[in-house]
């Protein structure tokens, strides 16, 4: 056996990574063997199948990387998308505006005008956003799409409902709310556009999947109980069964879809993942019309709510299908920084911290049973814009500069190292690990090399002796470090 080491270190406030062969030996035999700081990894024993990674190409990133020169928007791409770079292999886009779009529109202007929705349009997406899918569909290789809406149109909609509750996990203070209709600030469909609604979103995704985009997923609504202050609707347990059961999925029978393209449900933080999901599978037509559980990640690590998920409902794929951290800047002026003694950081402190969640968020997931991953905007500009809504933006792992370059954040370096060793189709194994200082998580790849994935973010240095099918290996993990060991 042959085992590859590639630890990432922070060096002058930039990624290094080093690579090392670790010398195997054959496990020594009682009472000569080791048992401390072990770390047993049982290949033999599967778990998952790890789809892949991806990214959303909303209308600002889109905007943002068309921006760029042709040949360093082919090197992004490639970076993203491409055999050699992430292999992403999912892409999230909105449908209609979101709080990261240039400002709010939608593809039927006047629907109650237009019942029929004769003047659906996707000439917004096509300035920006379907160009540079092109793109990405020409880097890469097997992508497929998840489409998500914010809000149906506004005269559809209940006015809006937002009273407080989410500003803190948003990091946005409350401010003074129309009673008018919105696509911002929530309120909820109306039940007399149910049919309506299904229509508009089916229509959308067979206009995409006849620009040859590979919409292979859709959620029923991003964020549901956010009545946030951009792009939202509010919906109900009850509500969402109701309408994927006699409105929504029928559509996509009708429409000759609902065996192409997978429907999601939640699509909103993790912390309740496991109630929306038994009161939306309660109903057997819904459980069977449903192909997966979509989460964010914004209250916390909660993966024992995905294990309970996988658990309960062991058919379904799990995609944490949002994940982002505020912008550095805004984040600095926010009082959970101050609260929390950031807010003096500095910036190269508070992206190794960034990359730190990246990466013990996809572990923990995957470690509970997560099939997809998709992180929110690919690419953002330093100020985590632009977008139509006031105040600050969050953060992407890559920041767009203002003379058309490009820079890759801590966070990116992160995920790559976690991306590039666990390649799509590779199956999670059995581990386990002598104590809670490190987190890792482990893999068989399909050319059947063994990959195990290493985040000590302590301030120590620690080791991990990793035994395998009666092998043996030592492995340092410097603090504040992650490591990914290859064993073929």
């Amino acid at each position: 056996m042959k085992a590859t080491c590639k630890t990432l270190y922070v060096a002058a406030e930039e990624a290094v990574v080093k690579t090392a062969e670790i010398p195997v030996a054959e496990e020594a035999a009682p009472p000569d063997h080791v048992e401390n700081s072990v770390v047993n990894l049982y290949p033999q024993i599967p778990f998952q199948t790890i789809d892949g990674f991806g990214g959303a190409m909303t209308e600002s990133t889109a905007w943002l990387l068309s921006k760029m020169p042709a040949d360093t928007r082919r090197e992004l791409m490639d970076y993203f998308f491409g055999a050699d770079g992430l292999n992403m292999r999912f892409i999230r886009v909105h449908m209609d505006s979101c709080d990261y779009s240039l400002s709010e529109y939608q593809a039927v202007e006047d629907p109650i005008a237009d019942p029929e929705l004769q003047t659906f349009s996707l000439k917004r997406d096509q300035e920006y956003i379907l160009p540079m899918l092109k793109e990405a569909l020409a880097a890469g290789h097997d992508i497929r799409v998840l489409l998500s809406p914010w809000s149906p149109p506004a005269c559809w909609k209940t006015p809006p409902t937002r009273k407080g509750g989410n500003g803190a996990i948003y990091g946005f203070m409350e401010d003074d709310v129309s009673e008018e209709p919105s696509r911002c600030n929530g309120g909820s469909l109306k039940p007399e556009y149910y049919a309506s609604w299904a229509k508009y979103m089916v229509k959308f995704v067979c206009a995409y999947l006849e620009e040859g985009i590979p919409v292979t997923m859709l959620s029923v609504q991003n964020e549901e109980t956010a009545a946030t202050n951009w792009d939202s609707c509010v919906w109900s347990a009850e509500e969402e069964r109701v309408f994927i059961r006699d409105f929504l999925y029928p559509e996509m029978k009708k429409a000759g879809i609902s065996d192409k393209v997978g429907l999601y449900i939640w699509d909103h933080n993790k912390e309740r993942a496991v109630e929306r999901a038994q009161t939306a599978f309660s109903d057997k037509d819904v459980r069977d019309a449903v192909q997966g559980i979509a989460f964010h990640w914004y209250s916390g690590d909660h993966f024992e709510a995905v294990e309970l998920l996988s658990r309960l409902y062991p058919e379904k794929v799990l995609l944490s299908s949002e994940c982002c951290e505020m912008n550095l800047v805004g984040f600095k002026r926010s009082p959970m920084a101050s609260m929390m003694g950031l807010d003096k950081c500095s910036d190269s402190t508070l992206e190794l911290r960034e990359a730190v969640h990246y990466a013990h968020d996809i572990i923990g997931n995957l470690n509970a049973g997560m099939q997809r991953w998709i992180d929110w905007n690919l690419v953002l500009d330093a100020s985590g814009g632009p977008r139509h809504v006031k105040g600050s933006g969050f953060a992407a792992t890559v920041i767009a500069n203002p003379d058309g370059t490009y820079r890759k954040k801590m966070s990116a370096a992160y995920v790559a190292l976690i991306a590039k060793s666990i390649q799509p189709g590779a199956v999670r194994i059995g581990f386990s690990r002598y104590c809670d200082d490190f987190d890792m998580t482990a893999v068989k790849n399909p050319d059947g090399s063994v990959c195990a994935i290493f985040l000590n973010s302590d301030e120590n240095d620690t080791l991990a002796n990793i035994r395998i099918d009666g092998q043996l290996l030592s492995l340092p993990l410097p603090a504040h470090t992650i490591s990914a060991v290859s064993l073929n």
